[in-house]
């Protein structure tokens, strides 16, 4: 009797042991009182098979629906950003897919929580300018947390190990081509103003590009003012900074909204000889050098529309489970008013 319980009791263990097992391979879960099959989007770095049965695919097939897509920028207002959303959103719609915008107007804090309203919506990947390099650090971390993949694009936050991939201008370069040009029309150099940004990696990698290239020619920087990339705040600087340095010789300003605000104060101040310089390559800009009697004196041009359609490519290139590089940098070159006419005075080029 005793030998029969014993083999009794080792069958029910068994049988019970089982269905335990059996149990733990289907986990289903109640949520907001809805029952239902739990699951979750992998993150890029997992590995998971689609229903398709591509194991390449970071957030496996492309839904019935389309994809959607977070874009986020500094300053919707820009007009550089203006164009380089129009490009993008015309890449996504045009297939099928689609792009939620948002605009922190240059507020870190709002852009992270407008990130985190994208997040619960319900957003696949993201195209993301900062509005501060560091700054933007929490959003990534959710984003991450999320799963959800970051194309950052124009301007780099402070870690890229967060981001699949980089899409912008040779931001050096845009400075250093302005440098160039300002040390061969004012060869015995003089005293100059920078109007930067400390806070956007973008501007700073201009303002190193323009110090290197009129190193040792004779320059004295005599003021560096943050203007925040913004018009109106770079004209409010530059009207002080005028009236206490009226003997520059030129001013260099981190993109061309930050040029024209200079220009607006030195025309104020009734300034004939000071050379002004900007970056982005912008039609405001270009409607000034081929006016033929403007301070500004030339531009580092970007094009953002090209930044857009790359973005687009390797986005859709990455979603694909195709090899994307780190890095896709757009190349810059000098706009002056002897070459404008060439790169169209009312469009971006």
């Amino acid at each position: 009797m005793k030998k029969f319980l014993s083999v009794l009791l080792c069958a029910t263990l068994c049988v019970v042991l089982l269905f335990s097992g059996c149990g733990q391979q289907g986990t289903t879960g109640t949520t907001g009182g809805n029952t239902g099959t739990t699951t979750s989007t992998p993150k890029p770095s997992e590995s998971s098979a689609p229903s398709g049965g591509n194991t390449n695919l970071p957030l496996g097939e492309r839904p019935a629906d389309g994809w959607t897509f977070g874009y986020t920028c500094m300053d919707g207002t820009n007009p550089f950003f203006v164009i380089l959303e129009k490009t993008i959103r015309e890449g996504v719609e045009s297939r099928g897919d689609k792009l939620i915008t948002t605009d922190p107007a240059n507020d870190v804090t709002r852009q992270i929580t407008q990130i985190e309203d994208m997040i619960t919506q319900g957003i696949d990947a993201i195209f993301l300018n900062p509005a501060e390099a560091e700054g933007i650090l929490p959003a990534l971390d959710m984003l991450k947390e999320a799963g959800i993949p970051i194309l950052n694009f124009d301007t780099e936050v402070a870690d890229l190990s967060y981001c699949f991939s980089y899409v912008g201008s040779d931001n050096y370069n845009a400075g250093f081509v302005c440098g160039q040009d300002l040390v061969k029309k004012v060869p015995n150099g003089g005293k100059l103003i920078i109007l930067n940004s400390p806070t956007m990696n973008s501007i700073n990698d201009r303002e190193r590009g323009f110090r290197d290239a009129i190193e040792g020619k004779g320059f004295d920087i005599v003021a560096v003012q943050d203007a925040k990339g913004n018009l109106e705040v770079a004209m409010g600087i530059a009207e002080d900074l005028l009236q206490a340095h009226s003997d520059v010789v030129a001013i260099f300003g981190g993109n061309d909204p930050t040029a024209l605000g200079a220009l607006a104060a030195a025309n104020a101040a009734g300034l004939k000889d000071v050379l002004i310089y900007g970056v982005d390559g912008s039609p405001d800009i270009k409607k000034e050098l081929a006016s033929g009697n403007s301070l500004i004196e030339g531009t580092g041009a970007q094009s953002p529309i090209n930044i857009a359609k790359i973005s687009v490519e390797v986005m859709y290139k990455y979603l694909a489970g195709e090899k994307v590089d780190a890095r896709y940098p757009v190349e810059t070159f000098l706009i002056t008013s002897e070459n404008v006419n060439q790169y169209g005075i009312d469009s971006w080029q």
